[in-house]
């Protein structure tokens, strides 16, 4: 007796930008064992479109306005859906991968990947398992093993990258030279860099902070 045919795997497209939405409905939409049930141009709509359809992969961008990826991700999870999740972007930093994964992310692809790539990593997600490229995965690796740094810390971060000096920092937070100080060399510390400035060009590079905040 013969086996009745798979069912396709059901996606969901997630992304603000119109062209990479289409582009990537038409790209998919030729293999005959995938199949589009929609797409989202925000996280919102996204976790709305999960609760209408039976999704079984989501396709998410991870900066997008309003609620971003990894909040979507959060809230996905949060909702009980069973849709796994690939994070598909542009930006690939140490923490922009660290935070996608732990949030819950089962994969990890940049938008320039291969169709053949694409589909095999929809494929391996759908079976339960993860799908990082190798290359990711290290730097993934080697993030997770780092300490993690702490809101203050992230906040005078932040402020040494506008090249404030400690009294400033203080001042502006309303603590004291000397506490500021003591956050400014945990922060070096937990960074493994030699100084204040190679701290705030390392936390940009690895997108702990970004330069615009």
């Amino acid at each position: 007796m013969s086996q009745p045919p798979a069912k396709p795997i059901r996606i969901l497209i997630v992304d603000d930008h119109p062209v990479v939405r289409a582009g990537l409905t038409s790209m998919l939409g030729t293999q005959a064992d995938l199949e589009i049930v929609g797409s989202a141009s925000s996280g919102e709509a996204a976790v709305a479109t999960i609760g209408r359809s039976e999704t079984d992969v989501v396709l998410l961008d991870l900066r997008m306005p309003g609620m971003s990826g990894v909040d979507t991700i959060l809230e996905i999870k949060r909702a009980g859906y069973s849709a796994r999740i690939i994070v598909l972007t542009s930006f690939e930093t140490d923490e922009d991968i660290y935070r996608a994964v732990k949030a819950g992310a089962q994969g990890y692809l940049l938008k320039d990947t291969s169709l053949k790539e694409m589909v095999e990593a929809i494929k391996t997600v759908h079976a339960g398992k993860r799908y990082i490229p190798r290359d990711i995965a290290a730097r993934l690796a080697e993030r997770m093993m780092r300490v993690d740094l702490t809101s203050r810390e992230l906040e005078i971060l932040k402020m040494l990258s506008k090249g404030l000096t400690n009294k400033q920092i203080g001042r502006v937070l309303g603590i004291s030279d000397n506490t500021v100080k003591n956050h400014v060399n945990s922060i070096i510390e937990k960074l493994e860099v030699s100084d204040r400035t190679e701290a705030a060009t390392t936390a940009i590079q690895r997108g702990l902070i970004t330069v615009d905040e």
